[in-house]
C-alpha cells in the first residue's frame, strides 16, 4: 500500500551556526569552599583541576541566564529570534515540574511560538539536545533550533560534603543549529547505563518535603556521587565512546582541531587525551579550572570561551562528549560556528 504522507522537506544537513554563554558575576575561589570542609586548595586542584567556579545570585535565575546565553547565540548566528522554530533546554536545576522553563525562555527571547521543551540528561544533556536539534532541522520541523544547557548547581550542592562541595558551578551555554550544505554535525554515539544510576544521584526525592511532619527537620536534597566509581567509568568507558564518534564521523584523531569534553575533572580530560592519542596540535578545552562542573552547560560554555579567546576558530573540527548522571553519555564530531 502506498503511503499518503508527503515526505519531509528539511535541509540535507545541519550545523552549529552560533554560540553564546553566560557566567554569573560571583566568582567563588577554593578558599571559600574550604570554610565548610576539611581539605586544602592543593587537594582540590590536584583531584579536580578546579580553582574557581561561578555561583548565581538570586536574580540570576535559570531563565535569566538562559536568555542571556540564548540571545548571544542567536545574534552570533546572524538570525532574528522570530526565526527560531524550536527551543530545547537541558537542565536538572529548574525546580518547577511544570511548565517547562523552555517556554518562558522562548517568550522572553521574543521567538514567537516555537516548539519548546526541557530534557533531563545531566551532563550529557547538551549532546542530547544537539542531536534532537539536528533531527528537527534535517526532518524539516524547524529551520533553526536553539539548544541551551543551563544549571544552578549551587542550589543542589551540599557544602559539607567533602567529595562534591568543590565541584559544581552555575552558568548557561547555548548554540543555534540550522541548515547546512554539507555535514556539520556527525552521527551521535549515545546511550545509558542505568545499572550505575546510583553513582551520581540526588540525595533525597522532593517527596521528603511532602511527607515530612516538620519540614524544618528535612535536609534539603543535594547531588552526591561515588567519586572513584564515576572516575573509573569516565576514564575507561568514555574514551571508547569518543573513539566511536570519531569512527562514525569518518574522522581520525589527527584530523581534529579541537577537543571539548564535558568539564567534570581535569584528570579525566588528561586521561582521555592520552587514551585517544590526540596530537599536540589539538586544542583541548580546560574551562573546568575557572568554571567548575556546570553539567549540561559545560560544553557550550567551553566552546564559547575557546572561540572568544581565539584558541579555536570558525570551521574547526571538534570532538565533543558529555557524560554523567544516569549514567548517560553522548558524543559527536562538529564543525565550530
Amino acid at each position: 500500500m502506498t503511503s499518503k504522507i508527503k515526505p519531509a522537506k528539511g535541509s540535507p544537513y545541519a550545523r552549529i551556526l552560533g554560540v553564546g554563554g553566560y557566567r554569573p558575576t560571583r566568582v567563588v575561589p577554593n578558599e571559600e569552599i574550604l570554610k565548610h570542609i576539611d581539605s586544602s586548595d592543593e587537594w582540590i586542584r590536584s583531584r579536580s583541576g578546579i580553582a574557581t567556579r561561578h555561583w548565581a545570585g538570586p536574580e540570576e535565575t535559570v531563565a535569566v541566564m538562559s536568555v542571556e546565553a540564548g540571545g548571544k547565540a542567536i545574534a552570533d548566528a546572524g538570525i532574528t529570534p522570530d526565526q527560531i522554530g524550536a527551543v530545547i533546554v537541558s537542565t536538572v536545576s529548574h525546580f518547577k515540574q511544570t511548565p517547562a522553563i523552555a517556554t518562558e525562555i522562548a517568550h522572553r527571547l521574543g521567538t514567537g511560538k516555537p516548539a519548546a521543551f526541557d530534557i533531563s540528561a545531566g551532563c550529557a544533556g547538551f549532546g542530547y539536545g544537539l542531536t534532537l536539534a539536528k533531527g528537527l532541522v534535517v526532518e524539516g520541523s524547524a529551520e533553526y533550533v536553539l539548544v541551551l544547557g543551563v544549571e544552578r548547581l549551587s542550589d543542589l550542592t551540599d557544602l559539607t560534603d567533602r567529595a562534591t562541595a568543590f565541584l559544581f558551578g552555575d552558568g548557561a551555554g547555548a548554540v543555534v543549529v540550522g541548515p547546512a550544505k554539507e555535514p556539520g554535525i556527525g552521527p551521535t554515539v549515545w546511550g545509558s547505563e542505568g545499572d550505575k544510576s546510583n553513582t551520581i544521584m540526588q540525595t533525597e526525592s522532593w517527596e521528603v518535603f511532602k511527607d515530612a511532619q516538620d519540614r524544618n527537620e528535612v535536609r534539603y536534597p543535594a547531588i552526591t556521587q561515588e567519586g572513584q566509581a564515576v572516575f573509573r567509568w569516565a576514564v575507561y568507558e568514555m574514551a571508547k565512546v569518543a573513539q566511536q564518534a570519531l569512527d562514525q564521523a569518518g574522522v581520525q584523531a589527527e584530523d581534529l582541531d579541537v577537543f571539548i569534553p564535558h568539564q567534570a575533572n581535569m584528570r579525566i580530560i588528561d586521561s582521555m587525551i592520552k587514551t585517544l592519542k590526540l596530537p599536540e596540535h589539538v586544542t583541548v578545552a580546560r574551562d573546568v579550572e575557572s568554571t567548575g562542573n556546570t553539567s549540561a552547560a559545560s560544553i557550550p560554555l567551553a566552546m564559547e570561551r575557546l572561540l572568544a579567546t581565539g584558541q579555536a576558530k570558525s570551521g574547526d573540527t571538534a570532538l565533543v562528549i558529555g557524560f554523567g548522571a544516569g549514567l548517560v553519555y553522548a558524543a559527536t564530531v562538529v564543525t565550530l560556528p
